[in-house]
């Protein structure tokens, strides 16, 4: 009980709770919407959509550690960001970009960023196979009865994915509640404080205090879980799951 105790009065937990809720409020309605937006062109199937495809899921074949390590190196001040605008004159020698250097707020968004690199071609794939096997004839009914293109996505195509938009999000919104080792590869411990950083913090870097970083583990997976149930509640999932 006093792990727990120690726990609720830490100011660390507190905005570790607020940056964790504030990056899955934010990332995964970005990356949603930027997923959607992705799949529906490349639905259309293009000339080069393949390849299009191809190039969009490299970010998500990289491990978080590559991730985290590239990018810190690409937004520390003489890193290759700054190198990069300096050779396109948009920045002098003296005048390099202190990326790293913002507010938490500022820090946080930049994480989002970095985040939707890797993570929107995982949601884009989730929607696009739930594009391509939606039935066509439903869809040129639509058009036929004079339907303009919004209209149909918006009360044709979307209804019929919602089964593969409920997984995209399920599966991210608990991703992103875990989300930790980006954040420590590019800005240490407790600079954005989130709460599964704090269970690694206190488990790795701060001798002697093992119970508090399982306390913590069982506070994140309550929350998760929590997170899970509601959204799974909302989304009327447990409602069909009874119909069948």
């Amino acid at each position: 009980m006093g792990n727990y105790l120690y726990i609720f009065s830490d100011p660390y937990f507190i905005r570790a709770v607020i940056n964790t809720g504030i990056f899955v409020a934010i990332s995964v309605t970005l990356e949603f919407i930027v997923a959607m937006v992705l799949a529906l062109l490349i639905n259309k199937k293009f000339r080069g959509a393949s390849i299009f495809l191809a190039i969009a899921l490299i970010p998500m074949t990289l491990p978080p550690v590559a991730v985290g390590a590239m990018w810190s190196s690409a937004f520390a001040q003489n890193g290759w960001m700054n190198s990069i605008l300096y050779k396109l004159g948009l920045i002098t020698a003296e005048g390099k970009i202190p990326f790293l250097a913002g507010t938490e707020w500022q820090s946080l968004m930049l994480i989002i960023m970095i985040d939707a690199w890797q993570v929107i071609p995982f949601m884009m794939i989730i929607l696009l196979a739930g594009l391509q096997n939606l039935p066509k004839e439903s869809i040129e009914a639509g058009y036929i009865f004079g339907a303009s293109r919004f209209t149909v996505l918006r009360k044709i195509t979307m209804p019929m994915m919602k089964p593969s938009i409920q997984t995209a999000l399920i599966l991210r919104i608990i991703a992103a509640l875990q989300v930790w080792l980006i954040i420590v590869m590019i800005y240490g411990f407790r600079r954005i404080p989130v709460l599964v950083e704090e269970v690694v913090y206190y488990n790795e870097i701060v001798l002697g205090y093992y119970r508090v970083a399982l306390a913590y583990s069982v506070i994140v997976s309550i929350i998760v879980s929590i997170v899970a149930i509601i959204y799974l509640k909302v989304s009327g999932a447990f409602e069909r799951g009874s119909e069948q």
